[in-house]
């Protein structure tokens, strides 16, 4: 029965913490390897999430704008300074293949929407149809840097607003979680053996598992709550 209920927590935290479908596209698109096996609960607890990822991403993503656009206003050609602004921003991935169309004059705006991952790109995005409108009309492409920095930058003010009003709401779920086992201590403290109940007889397992599951689901639900409004 302890090793139930011990399965029942683990399966919660996994939820809580677990990977998504989204961090293992990213993983695919970045070309991580993905394990056969089940990872271990210390790499499900590290194991970071997709918004984490995709937050980096956009951060990274103003950086670039901004020293792209430094580097044009100092007069160097386009590739020179993608080059030298990929150089002086700390991207989460290596970005090989937008670096050498940058120094080869390649296909610069293929190569920022191949290495732009799914979630956090849009920046990279945007910026690969600038490179685009500027190389085929021949429209300045300082100025289209400088528009795309400013929207970037209102939208990631936008999405810390948002994170503020939801961490309330977050700090609310979890503590209504943790409410259960704060329940068993006052029973426990009253005299009373719920945790004899809950372990030694078959309806008290039966409580036990039907409310770490329910608590499971709330938590999973806040979650995806959560991150869909940050999402959108």
């Amino acid at each position: 029965m302890i090793v139930i209920a011990a399965l029942c927590a683990a399966l919660a935290l996994w939820l809580w913490t677990g990977p998504t479908h989204a961090d293992l596209r990213l993983d695919r698109l970045f070309g991580a390897p993905t394990p056969r096996r089940w990872p271990s609960l210390w790499e499900t607890v590290r194991r970071p999430s997709a918004a984490r990822r995709a937050e980096a991403w956009r951060v990274a993503s103003i950086e670039l704008c901004q020293a792209l656009s430094a580097e044009l206003a100092a007069g160097r050609t386009a590739g020179e300074a993608l080059t030298r602004a990929l150089a002086a921003v700390e991207l989460p991935d290596p970005v090989r293949p937008l670096a050498a169309a940058a120094r080869d004059g390649g296909d610069v705006a293929a190569a920022l929407r191949e290495v732009a991952p799914a979630q956090g790109g849009e920046g990279l995005l945007r910026l690969a149809a600038c490179w685009e409108v500027s190389v085929s009309v021949g429209a300045g492409l300082s100025g289209l840097v400088d528009r795309v920095g400013v929207a970037l930058r209102a939208a990631q003010a936008h999405r810390g607003e948002v994170s503020a009003q939801l961490a309330g709401p977050r700090a609310t779920a979890r503590m209504l979680a943790a409410l259960p086992a704060l329940g068993l201590l006052m029973a426990a403290g009253l005299g009373m053996n719920p945790v004899g109940f809950l372990f030694g007889s078959v309806p008290g397992l039966a409580c036990l598992v039907v409310g770490v599951a329910l608590d499971a689901c709330g938590l999973w639900w806040t979650h995806r709550m959560s991150s869909r409004a940050e999402a959108a």
